[in-house]
């Protein structure tokens, strides 16, 4: 039996797998105590309000570490289009290593949650902007806010994306395609020609 020390760090890393690999309202808790091998008493010391406190946790501990892990690829890798590439491969190895099972927490439960469940769909929510800005930061070198915020998010939304298509086809291919956008980031950008603001414009 696990300390009760490691049962709440066990409980986590075992629901965040489970979140990634089979999604959130999939995972049970029955399934989560015995990835985590917690014992019912203790899981509901630890997360009183049950799963969607765990989920909830969750959500904080990956974001955070993405998070971290974005700032640190960042600073390595200053030009935005290398970083661009080195992103795409970077989350197409884990995927790859993990036998494509494994998609992103934050984008499991914020599909599974909002919006019946106001609170999670408020932490996914703040997970990505707190991603969106170190991407921001990454991709805005001599660009207007607004235009590197556009950019940030076209590239999150191409990566949450390229990792469904990802783990459907079992397969690189809309990472590549990704990468292959960053070799054209003008391609996307809006055309003042073609106004979608009204025919009487």
């Amino acid at each position: 039996m696990p300390r009760k020390t490691d049962a709440r760090r066990n409980a986590l890393i075992a629901a965040e797998r489970l979140f990634r690999e089979k999604g959130y309202a999939a995972t049970g808790l029955t399934e989560i105590l015995a990835a985590s091998g917690s014992p019912k008493g203790s899981f509901y010391f630890h997360f009183p309000e049950g799963k969607a406190q765990l989920a909830d946790e969750v959500l904080q501990r990956y974001g955070a570490r993405i998070e971290a892990w974005l700032k640190a690829l960042a600073d390595r890798v200053r030009e935005p289009r290398l970083f661009t590439i080195a992103l795409c491969d970077a989350l197409a190895d884990e995927m790859a290593a993990a036998g494509w099972r494994l998609g992103c927490a934050a984008q499991n439960i914020a599909n599974e949650a909002a919006p019946q469940e106001d609170a999670l769909a408020m932490r996914a929510h703040q997970v990505f902007e707190s991603w969106l800005a170190v991407l921001e930061q990454a991709l805005g070198e001599g660009l207007s806010p607004p235009e590197a915020r556009r950019r940030a998010v076209l590239l999150l939304s191409g990566l949450q994306g390229a990792r469904g298509l990802a783990r459907a086809s079992g397969s690189r291919e809309a990472f590549e395609a990704l990468k292959g956008g960053a070799e054209e980031p003008d391609r996307f950008r809006p055309d003042p020609a073609h106004s979608t603001s009204g025919p009487s414009a």
